[in-house]
């Protein structure tokens, strides 16, 4: 029988190849367009999908909440998820997806589950590269080739989460208890930061202000590969060691064209960038999800968002 261990271990093999399966879904047809559009989330985040249970509505809860089910001994929120993308979904729709999400776990009704695809993180495309702005997906996946290529909305869960209960989001940036200063950064050098969510990038940026810390930021596993490419050659070249540039990266790892697993042990494996100190920052949480997360070699996870949390880390990788 193919057990759940087996399971966990078959999806966390994949990010030694830089691969990810994702969950197609459909959330009824677009308000607008009345076009049923391909959703998609990692599979990683999902506990479970199943039929709802009776819900129960909550007064005063934010909007796009449906109420609470009980299942398996917890309570957990629903989420209305084609309201939330502006969808009007079937009259008979009762799946949902209970996820976990930094720590937390929530339900979000959806229409129709369709597949779990593996690919490549290749054939994803960061939204705001695609033009797509800075709504509610992350980014574009691709399954197939040339003009006959399906295409997948990857969810932003951060900035859903924070359209549905922005003060929550807020209360987590508390600057007064994050405070200045405490990290061992030489003159010059930054904290390089890969996240390819915006809100995500927007907290982070604030938390890091807070403390005063030098950060540069791009969207992608493959920029903050590439970045730091440039920088070790303008290193040698002065013949000043990499931290004279950049004392420690802030990944996530769900990000298209290289995701954070693979980018922490190309660090970790270049011998002349090795020493830097790499923190992960990443909702995808868990027992098994942060054990691999340190058997990649990462210094340090943090689990989004706790601000509090996050400085303490990057503290503690770079004592004064």
């Amino acid at each position: 029988m193919h057990s759940l261990q087996q399971d966990i271990d078959e999806r966390t093999s994949l990010t030694k190849s830089n691969k990810f399966e994702l969950l197609l879904f459909r959330l009824g047809s677009d308000e607008a367009s009345q076009r049923s559009e391909l959703f998609g989330i990692n599979v990683l985040k999902v506990r479970e999908i199943v039929t709802a249970p009776t819900i129960t509505p909550i007064a005063g809860t934010p909007p796009h909440s449906l109420g609470v089910v009980r299942l398996r001994d917890q309570v957990l929120p629903v989420f209305d998820l084609p309201a939330i993308m502006g969808h009007k979904a079937a009259l008979d729709t009762a799946l949902m997806l209970v996820t976990e999400y930094a720590r937390t776990t929530q339900a979000f009704m959806v229409d129709v589950v369709e597949d779990i695809v593996r690919l490549d993180w290749n054939q994803v495309v960061s939204a705001e590269a695609s033009g797509t702005g800075k709504g509610l997906i992350t980014s574009i996946a691709r399954m197939g080739e040339g003009d006959d290529a399906q295409l997948a909305q990857v969810l932003d869960v951060e900035a859903i989460l924070q359209m549905i209960s922005p003060r929550d989001v807020e209360q987590a940036i508390d600057e007064r208890k994050i405070g200045p200063g405490g990290l061992d950064l030489e003159p010059g050098a930054v904290i390089l930061v890969a996240d390819d969510s915006f809100v995500a990038r927007s907290m982070l940026e604030k938390a890091l202000q807070a403390m005063d810390a030098p950060f540069e930021m791009v969207k992608t596993g493959k920029e903050a590969w590439d970045r730091l490419g440039q920088l070790r050659e303008a290193c040698e070249a002065e013949g000043r060691p990499i931290r004279s540039r950049v004392g420690l990266v802030l990944t996530d790892l769900e990000m298209p064209e290289m995701d954070g697993f693979t980018l922490t042990r190309n660090i970790k494996q270049d011998p002349r960038l090795k020493a830097l100190p790499v923190i992960i920052h990443s909702s995808l949480s868990g027992f098994a999800n942060e054990e691999h997360v340190r058997s990649v070699g990462a210094d340090g996870y943090v689990a989004k968002f706790s601000a509090e949390e996050l400085a303490d880390t990057l503290r503690r990788a770079l004592p004064v």
